[in-house]
């Protein structure tokens, strides 16, 4: 536990005065009066009058000295809310983030405080209860609702309606006739706490040696970070659920981080195979109300394992004991607005702050992390093997300069004859094209006119499913024309590229008999949509999956034997110095879907550039020469993780404006050796919502405080005025 001291000693008259951080885009703390009788210690939860309004806040330490001139004019803190105080180690990372990543300090607390403290009582739930005789009139419905409630049990109504197929109309009829009565529902009672013993798996002989190391690491209560390094399919979400096991036997808490978009069903019914009942939940798709309940349960320490995206990172946890990050190297862990921070590195770090293991989990480690493992800084577990003895998939290049599609397709020749004979032996495939929408671009033939966004400096893409051309940058769309708005000519609209919507027509073309899915961010509603569709795949109803890079991400699709890249290079030409481990850490990820259970798995890349030295590391499977030569091309150029960078991005409405703040900006530069700045230079996409950027690039030694140097710059630089506006990325993931 946090033993929080007590500010200040009582008093008779209100005297005390303590500084509060409120979760606001500001970076100082206020000051306020206790009242007396008012208990309050470090890290409390209050309500505070900020300006008209009343404003949480969290207390962040005693006011020592406050002057007395002022103590009249302060406000009193009004009220002390009923849940836990922040710890200490939660407090730390707070201001420990806000001073790396430049953001305020209210913006990072904000993300602490996501309890949903304005929702009101909880809506009772009313339950109907057969306690009449029949009704005078007795329809179908009717009947079915009273066989239903032939228990004379209490059930919820609309749970009533969908079993007996009915309206809930139908129910209030029979509640007016006296036949039903309605009754408030009981609270549910609150979920079993994962039980560690519930169904431990048999493990080979490499996995019993990685799950000793990982409950080692967990007993060990300190501060530790192991590098789980597994193949696809290896098992390494079994192996360090041993670890998790570990956390929950000594009554500590666990979180395990996932990639936003992969938490899905199939890995939360893992858990619950593990240990018998589902994790408690943390991401944006909850309702304010299961945030809250949440929230609560994860303060009060009733939540003894969390899976959350990167935000589950800054919940307050009552005695966390254990951080996982799985599928370490995902680009999703960094969050681009707001405040800008990586999920994976403030998750080690909030692992040094509370002195608890962390374990990264990847079959393809971040650069980074490779690096870190290889200077024994990061404690390197390894899977080299598939479990049950699957292989890994075989890869074969298709040389699309020897080997090309016919006209107007997609499709080689021998990956379409690939297909064919993976649906005859009743086996899944996979069409990979990190492309979403049916066309990247679309142009009249006619004039050449290409339909870009009317405010970014990008073009509109096609989405035929929904008849809209559409910007992926701001959400500008519009209807499909039939007529060139800038020539006049009727139905000479083409579509330029694949995206996974035309892959799909091609496919249905190719193989009429075959059931084929899309699985693409901008068609998934929901969580819940997305695991319906994983589902359906998982249990075989669909023959060809076509989808993005949403499909990389650990999924496990049993009768998936063959994978078509069908555009290895479209990750490589893009200027960023991190397209190589992309294209390498995605194409190794999709690919690895195949063979899993049955059979041998395949990888089909269709490339023009096979000699390229990540499609050649890819083709052999040779791991060691992609980072030996990634590493080498990364300490050569001073680039991450031996140097460091930051990314400095105004924008304003108008070109003139953007481009004469950022010549000032990088005037008022203080000189310093160590610090190289490139730019400013108009951004790659230069116009995002009507907006014009322009960067700066900083790079500087690996050893050298950047954050300080950024501080000490943007205190002497000229401010923003107007619609300016600067945001600074330290680390920066994105070129863009």
């Amino acid at each position: 536990m946090d033993h929080a001291p007590h500010l200040g000693a009582h008093s008779t008259t209100s005297t005390r005065v303590v500084d509060v951080l409120v979760p606001v885009a500001l970076n100082q703390t206020y000051s306020y009066r206790v009242p007396r009788g008012m208990e309050l210690v470090a890290g409390d939860v209050v309500g505070v009058a900020l300006g008209p309004r009343e404003v949480l806040a969290v207390v962040w330490g005693e006011n020592a000295n406050p002057d007395p001139r002022l103590h009249n004019r302060l406000k009193d803190v009004a009220e002390k809310l009923d849940v836990p105080p922040l710890k200490g180690e939660l407090r730390s990372l707070v201001d420990w983030v806000a001073n790396y990543t430049l953001s305020s300090r209210g913006m990072v607390l904000r993300m602490c405080l996501r309890m949903g403290e304005h929702l009101g009582p909880e809506r009772v739930r009313l339950g109907v209860r057969l306690v009449g005789a029949p009704p005078q009139r007795m329809t179908p419905a009717r009947r079915r609702v009273v066989a239903v409630l032939s228990d004379h049990l209490l059930h919820g109504k609309s749970e009533t309606a969908h079993e007996a197929g009915v309206s809930t109309g139908v129910i209030d009829g029979l509640v007016d006739e006296g036949t039903l009565t309605t009754e408030p529902m009981p609270n549910a009672p609150p979920p079993s706490p994962p039980d560690p013993s519930y169904a431990q798996p048999e493990f080979s002989r490499e996995q019993r040696t990685a799950v000793d190391t990982m409950r080692a690491l967990a007993a060990s209560g300190s501060f530790h970070v192991a590098l789980l390094d597994g193949v696809t399919g290896s098992g390494k979400t079994e192996v360090y659920f041993e670890a998790v096991a570990e956390i929950i036997r000594r009554r500590k808490q666990a979180l395990i981080l996932m990639p936003e978009i992969a938490l899905t069903g199939q890995f939360l019914d893992r858990f619950s195979q593990r240990f018998g009942v589902r994790p408690i939940e943390w991401h944006s798709e909850l309702t304010p109300r299961t945030r809250a309940r949440n929230w609560a349960a994860i303060s009060a320490g009733d939540a003894p394992v969390v899976v959350g995206a990167r935000s589950a990172l800054f919940l307050p946890y009552a005695n966390l004991g254990l951080i996982v990050v799985d599928e370490e190297h995902d680009q999703s862990y960094k969050q681009d607005d707001g405040v800008h921070y990586h999920a994976r590195d403030m998750a080690v770090v909030r692992g040094h702050i509370a002195k608890i293991p962390v374990v990264l989990a990847s079959a393809t480690p971040s650069v980074e992390t490779e690096v870190n493992a290889r200077k024994n800084r990061y404690q390197r577990v390894v899977l080299p093997r598939r479990f049950g003895g699957a292989t890994m998939p075989h890869i074969e290049a298709i040389d699309l300069r020897r080997e090309a599609p016919p006209r107007g397709r997609f499709i080689s020749p021998h990956l379409a004859q690939e297909i064919q004979n993976a649906i005859e032996r009743r086996e899944q495939a996979l069409l990979f094209l990190n492309r979403r929408g049916y066309a990247p671009l679309t142009l009249c033939r006619a004039c050449g006119h290409r339909f870009a966004c009317t405010i970014c400096d990008a073009w509109l893409v096609d989405h035929r499913f929904r008849q809209r051309l559409v910007c992926h940058h701001c959400g500008f769309s519009m209807p499909r024309p039939h007529i060139c708005p800038h020539c006049a000519a009727e139905e000479s609209l083409v579509a330029v590229g694949p995206g996974v919507e035309r892959l799909q027509e091609e496919a249905a073309s190719l193989f009429p008999n075959a059931r084929t899915m899309v699985l693409s961010s901008d068609l998934i509603t929901s969580i819940e949509t997305m695991r319906s569709e994983l589902n359906e795949i998982a249990q075989g109803r669909v023959d060809i999956i076509i989808g993005t890079q949403l499909v990389a991400k650990g999924h496990h699709f049993p009768r998936l034997n063959l994978v078509g890249v069908v555009d290895a290079d479209l990750g490589l030409g893009n200027g960023d110095p991190r397209a190589a481990e992309r294209t390498w850490q995605l194409l190794n990820q999709v690919i690895g879907r195949a063979g899993r259970d049955q059979g041998r798995g395949v990888g089909y890349m269709q490339t023009h550039q096979p000699e390229h030295p990540v499609m050649k590391a890819l083709i052999a499977c040779d791991r060691e020469a992609f980072y030996a030569s990634e590493i080498e091309a990364r300490e050569r150029t001073g680039y991450p993780p031996f140097g460091r960078l930051a990314s400095l991005i105004i924008s304003a409405g108008d070109r003139a404006t953007a481009e004469g703040y950022a010549r000032k900006l990088a005037g008022s530069a203080p000189r310093e050796e160590q610090v190289l700045l490139l730019g400013p230079a108009e951004a790659p996409l230069a116009v995002i919502k009507g907006r014009y950027r322009f960067r700066l690039l900083l790079k500087s030694a690996r050893g050298f405080d950047l954050s300080d140097y950024l501080r000490h710059w943007l205190a002497v630089a000229p401010k923003t005025t107007g619609n300016l506006k600067l945001e600074v990325d330290v680390d920066p993931q994105s070129f863009l």
